[in-house]
């Protein structure tokens, strides 16, 4: 795959000042360590608060969670961060709510689930849903569920669980990895993309399930279910340069197949964790808009196509 030319000038220089903050002997590192790593990352591409939003933590039922309030709050989105299950919180991707809260115009709660490999399969999938019981209880009214890597797919997962329960407005889930065939399509033709390779997917998966994943536990993996009616509207944002880019695809298949609303925005030249890129790169700030639109839309209760 020919990334040099797939890949523009602005998100190269992304990519290089990511790599800029992993020592050579990250992978080898304790988890402890590699979350320090990734947090002191991620801190250097925080764009801080906009203005008008007030931020809290608190207790979901035991779950960690920041609350993001804008000056007039329409509906409430549970997002859950990425990190692959091992690393990331409610620092990781703080400005990332924030900005959604303010420029949506919606409540946002963050939720700071547990962390492989000390918890493993399901304590993430258990946290996410405890959270967002909780937060549709404490926030009467409409309700999206919002996630980026893994936290799409804790959305995803929540979603199919709760889809005769909770009565959610929509879900937009970000480049998601909802457990496909890793020997096809974008995860053999992307498997040594930029910022996440098909080892590093592995990798991930390891450290989850502490070995091989499970095959029929939709819990994990959105994919594994036979059944995509009743899903909520959805909304799916891939990037181009991703092994995860074909899980967004199928699952929007899979749910326009069921007779439900589903859109997937596969964004060209674009690669893995492009969020933290967004005031770097237009074509980053580009997609965070649109992400942005499709939150305030699923969270006004419209769709279009």
């Amino acid at each position: 795959m020919d990334y040099h030319n797939l890949i523009d000038a602005e998100i190269w220089a992304f990519i290089r000042e990511t790599e800029s903050h992993y020592p050579a002997e990250t992978a080898q590192a304790d988890s402890a360590t590699q979350r320090a790593i990734y947090d002191r990352m991620c801190r250097a591409f925080f764009a801080g608060y906009p203005e008008g939003v007030q931020v809290k933590d608190g207790s979901a039922d035991g779950v960690p969670i920041r609350v993001y309030e804008p000056t007039a709050p329409g509906a409430t989105v549970v997002y859950f961060h990425g990190g692959g299950f091992v690393v990331g919180g409610l620092d990781s991707h703080d400005d990332i709510c924030a900005e959604i809260c303010a420029q949506a115009q919606v409540r946002v709660v963050s939720v700071d689930y547990r962390l492989c490999p000390e918890h493993p399969h399901p304590a993430a999938f258990e946290d996410a849903l405890t959270a967002t019981r909780y937060v549709t209880l404490t926030w009467p009214g409409t309700h999206v569920l919002a996630g980026d890597s893994a936290g799409g797919n804790l959305a995803a997962a929540v979603a199919h669980h709760e889809r005769d329960t909770l009565d959610l407005a929509g879900q937009v889930l970000i480049y998601p990895g909802l457990g496909g065939d890793k020997t096809q399509g974008s995860y053999r033709d992307h498997a040594h993309a930029p910022m996440l390779t098909l080892a590093d997917v592995n990798f991930y998966e390891t450290m989850r399930f502490g070995g091989t994943a499970p095959t029929d536990d939709v819990t994990a993996a959105p994919l594994a279910d036979t059944d995509f009616t009743r899903l909520p509207p959805t909304v799916i944002f891939t990037a181009e340069c991703d092994p995860l880019a074909d899980d967004g695809r199928i699952y929007r298949d899979a749910i326009r197949a069921a007779g439900g609303k589903a859109r997937r925005v596969n964004e060209a030249g674009l690669v893995h964790g492009y969020l933290r890129a967004r005031h770097r790169a237009r074509s980053a700030r580009d997609s965070f808009q649109r992400i942005v639109a499709a939150t305030k839309m699923l969270a006004e209760q419209r769709w279009c196509d």
